[in-house]
């Protein structure tokens, strides 16, 4: 697990809100608090969707939406005249990406050993942070996940120009 200080948030807000550079990542949560707090359960409500509506809209087999589908919401939240008093995105990895570093990572973690790998951005106090985290449904003490992960984080947001410092 790192923490990352985003060091350019007016440039930072933008790629979030107003790109695709995090639409891959899925949203089980956020939490904006402006004149007054939100909350976004991205769960997906079993009830709403049809099983065909899930396959047609790609996304039979999750149990979370995309970041893609959420963003519009948290832009109208956000924009506007005043900074907001703080917020919360909790974003993970889906489950083909989560797959796909533990297959590069070298670890013996299997993708039935990880509930989930989370970015979590929180800006609070005029600060702008970035965390990571990963969720495991058994105890293991190898730490070669968790510092790929780091790594992958770190490369991503080099690759995008998003300037951090570490914590």
């Amino acid at each position: 697990m790192i923490s990352l200080k985003l060091t350019d948030t007016k440039s930072f807000m933008n790629q979030l809100l107003c790109s695709e550079i995090f639409d891959h990542f899925l949203m089980p949560e956020a939490s904006i608090t402006k004149d007054a707090s939100f909350t976004i359960d991205g769960h997906i409500h079993p009830s709403y969707y049809s099983e065909e509506a899930l396959e047609a809209e790609g996304l039979l087999g999750y149990t979370v939406l995309p970041y893609a589908r959420l963003r519009p919401v948290c832009y109208q939240l956000i924009r506007g005249k005043y900074t907001p008093v703080q917020f919360r995105f909790v974003l993970m990895l889906s489950p083909e990406n989560t797959a796909n570093v533990l297959k590069g990572s070298g670890s013996s973690y299997t993708i039935r050993d990880i509930s989930g790998m989370f970015l979590n951005i929180a800006f609070r106090n005029g600060q702008l942070t970035m965390t990571t985290g990963i969720s495991y449904t058994i105890f293991s003490a190898d730490q070669t996940l968790n510092r790929e992960w780091d790594l992958l984080l770190q490369r991503f947001l080099n690759k995008h120009a998003i300037s951090y410092e570490k914590l």
